[in-house]
């Protein structure tokens, strides 16, 4: 069973510890448990009940009368609700839900009705980004197992596959080539297949090499397909203190490439940029740079 602290609750949900204090005191709405020292911590159980009070309370509810309701009529106005509205926080909190039970049908059924909504491209920025930032503070808290993980990250995988393989791959004159891997040891591929994503979808070519591919690989490739540009995602690996050797050294085994760097792990490095390499602590702004760098056959 999953333990949280109020702090760890408010990191996930994003409401206040403040105001979960005050759904229990006066309300009585959640009634956490203690350790034998006498600490307080909440179960998976109070964390969806705590993502289906905010979500009727951003439905014009008031909390007076959430805290009248039993569990089971919560949940029927949460489905009510969820039929009609489709903002990014909702479905946020409903695949947050969707994780902790690990329930595949639901999963689909809400990022379906996203993309069908809003477009699969709005869905992953607005939606799929902001959730996978959720699963790393769930992760890092311990309240989510390896095996619940996966499951999440192999059903959005399966989504962003499909989405790029439904776009040709262009080749021909003015067609920009864009190389995407992940360092060696680095098998968190979710940034780079949508990054491929981006790419195809404008007109450009990709060449996709995938996870945890050895620097001497990389020269062979370019040699034969002499891109313009290097996407290289990096999540976890290299870690943070070897991260500017790595870029460094990348900038000169490859001078007249353009590198784009994207992931968790290089947002947070302080590092010292090379000339022709590229930071993007955000999917705006890659999508910004494939936007200006756009293949002539696409102008």
């Amino acid at each position: 069973m999953s333990k949280y602290t109020i702090k760890e609750l408010e990191q996930i949900t994003g409401i206040k510890a403040h105001t979960i204090r005050i759904w229990e005191q006066r309300y009585n709405i959640l009634n956490p448990s203690r350790t034998k020292t006498n600490i307080r911590y909440y179960t998976n159980n109070d964390l969806k009940k705590v993502l289906n009070i905010a979500f009727l309370k951003e439905n014009g509810i008031k909390i007076s009368k959430i805290a009248k309701l039993s569990d089971d009529e919560i949940s029927t106005q949460v489905l009510k609700f969820s039929n009609v509205k489709c903002d990014s926080t909702n479905i946020i909190n409903t695949l947050t839900t969707t994780l902790v039970d690990m329930d595949e049908e639901q999963f689909e059924k809400t990022i379906n009705t996203c993309i069908l909504r809003h477009g699969f491209e709005d869905c992953v920025v607005k939606v799929l980004y902001p959730f996978l930032r959720r699963i790393g503070i769930m992760w890092m808290a311990g309240s989510i197992n390896p095996a619940q993980e996966h499951f999440m990250t192999n059903l959005i995988r399966q989504k962003l596959i499909v989405a790029v393989d439904g776009h040709i791959n262009p080749s021909g004159k003015g067609v920009k080539k864009y190389l995407l891997f992940c360092p060696e040891g680095e098998q968190h591929e979710l940034n780079l297949l949508f990054s491929a994503y981006i790419l195809k979808s404008r007109h450009n070519r990709v060449i996709y090499l995938g996870c945890s591919v050895p620097e001497n690989d990389l020269r062979g490739v370019c040699d034969i397909h002499s891109p313009e540009f290097m996407v290289c995602s990096i999540t976890t690996t290299p870690c943070a203190e070897d991260i500017q050797s790595y870029i460094n050294k990348l900038s000169v085994q490859f001078p007249d490439v353009k590198i784009i760097y994207l992931g968790i792990n290089i947002e947070k490095a302080n590092v010292n940029v090379p000339d022709n390499s590229f930071v993007f602590n955000n999917v705006d702004e890659f999508l910004s740079f494939v936007e200006k760098n756009k293949s002539d056959s696409d102008l």
